[in-house]
């Protein structure tokens, strides 16, 4: 067996009824040309006809007793996984547009997973209109993060058209798996054997976290410095209780846009995703009359995972920084974000990387204790809302002759935390999914139109305006 991490075993210990731990992934597809009309029914036939299957699709909970639940979660391999049910066939009701499309996802994701089987489902979903069809995905936090959920789905795609009977995604294991203790008991012993390894290592680490939370314990008192601490942000609309129900809305814009305004001002991508995200909730809380005076703040998590590693499981830390919602002026608001997500990475630079995954933990431990004490919610938030933007492939992939048109995160959220955006990159485009809470928020798919707003507002103010056409003159001809 296989012990879990300690940030893996938290996405377990803070699991309910209103908060599932787990991150989704839609595909939408458009069908080969010529398909016949059991392309989809023999695509799920094969799915589930499928031979071995690989880690981490094939691993399950153990615990050893109550104790053991608690300190030492682990995962065993599940011999005997039924594909019926893991891998399910849907329809869209006519006509299947994006909408509907959108409110089945969100039903699907309001679902937990079942706790005695692998923590997993695939969902092909038929009948979108233009000859397309979806893939939704989900998975337990505690199994994998939205970097290594991308390339693992990403690995069973194909850039040939033409290729054919391929393997479905649980047939294929990372390529390296993240350094996650193996034990033959994977028990009490050898989480107490794991545990003092830890706190060896947080001996050794003490000065260099000891001077990064010195350095948050200053910014609270001086604000000016810049640095954006944790509990700084303001008690809103999107930070209060949650219940099961999940609500899901897209936005797709090409990427070459968002980077043109990216270096027109002076910021990155990320400055760029920040100011929409920012400016869309600035105009979404004014819209209900409730936008705090002080600015809300995003939790950003930031990949520390190596580069060749394909493994799976959670391996981000966290940076903190400013929406500037309370900022009325938009370029006054994106300088604002700049300076703030600048000092945040100054921040987190300042850290060895062998240090990364203990301040994770210290950034993130009020946060999880929070939930597990039920004052999520009830309490000053760590941050406001946690805003992701995740890599993803650069060229265009195809699945069985379908050619993937887009991919959308769906992501989790918590007590004190309905709402979550996550961006996630796919062949020039950047494709923004919003997960909030169907009755913290209501009518939270109105985010997705404001960023759109936000960003053709962004483009008159930076960028140069467009060259009109010019007319042609015609001169009248002298009569011979």
């Amino acid at each position: 067996m296989k012990r879990l991490g300690t940030l893996d075993a938290s996405w377990l210990a803070v699991e309910s009824e209103d908060t599932p731990m787990h991150v989704g992934n839609m595909q939408i597809f458009s069908l080969p040309e010529g398909a016949p009309d059991t392309y989809l029914r023999d695509l799920v036939t094969s799915m589930k006809e499928t031979g071995e299957i690989a880690p981490p699709w094939c691993y399950k909970l153990a615990w050893s007793g109550f104790i053991g639940r608690l300190l030492a979660p682990s995962w065993k391999v599940d011999k005997h996984i039924d594909l019926d049910y893991h891998v399910r066939h849907s329809a869209l009701p006519k006509p299947g547009g994006e909408r509907e499309l959108g409110v089945l996802v969100s039903r699907l994701h309001s679902n937990p997973l079942d706790i005695v089987r692998p923590l997993w489902e695939c969902h092909v979903i038929e009948g979108l209109e233009n000859n397309r069809f979806a893939l939704y995905t989900k998975m337990h936090h505690s199994m994998i993060d939205g970097i290594s959920g991308v390339r693992l789905l990403q690995r069973v795609l194909s850039t040939d058209p033409d290729e054919r009977a391929m393997l479905p995604p649980w047939t294929v294991r990372p390529e390296r798996h993240r350094g996650n203790k193996e034990d033959s008991e994977a028990s009490i012993p050898g989480a107490f054997s794991q545990a003092m390894e830890a706190l060896k290592l947080q001996a050794d680490l003490a000065p260099t976290l000891w001077k990064a939370g010195s350095r948050l314990l200053h910014s609270v008192r001086h604000p000016e410095d810049g640095l954006t601490a944790p509990f700084t942000g303001p008690v809103s609309p999107i930070n209060r209780r949650v219940t099961g129900q999940r609500r899901f809305a897209t936005q797709h814009y090409e990427l070459e846009r968002l980077k043109k305004l990216a270096s027109a001002s002076g910021g990155s991508l990320n400055d760029i995703v920040l100011y929409l995200c920012g400016t869309a909730l600035r105009r979404f809380l004014l819209e209900q009359d409730d936008l705090p005076a002080s600015s809300l703040t995003a939790g950003i998590p930031v990949n520390i995972r190596p580069v060749d590693d394909e493994g799976t499981g959670t391996q981000i830390s966290f940076m903190i920084a400013s929406l500037a919602t309370d900022e009325a002026d938009p370029l006054a608001r994106l300088q604002a974000i700049k300076s703030s997500t600048r000092r945040a990475k100054e921040h987190l630079q300042k850290l060895p990387k062998s240090a990364l995954n203990q301040y994770t933990m210290l950034l993130m431990s009020p946060y999880i204790l929070q939930l597990m004490s039920g004052l999520g919610g009830r309490m000053r938030p760590v941050f406001n809302v946690t805003i992701s933007n995740v890599p993803g492939p650069h060229r265009t992939l195809y699945y069985e002759g379908s050619r993937l048109e887009a991919m959308y995160p769906v992501s989790l959220i918590a007590h004190g935390g309905a709402l979550n955006i996550t961006c996630l990159s796919y062949a020039g485009s950047l494709n923004f999914g919003f997960t909030g809470c169907r009755d913290t928020l209501p009518s939270m798919q109105k985010l997705a139109v404001f960023t759109g707003d936000a960003l053709d507002d962004l483009e008159n103010l930076i960028l140069p305006p467009k060259p009109k056409p010019k007319k042609v003159s015609t001169s009248k001809r002298g009569k011979a």
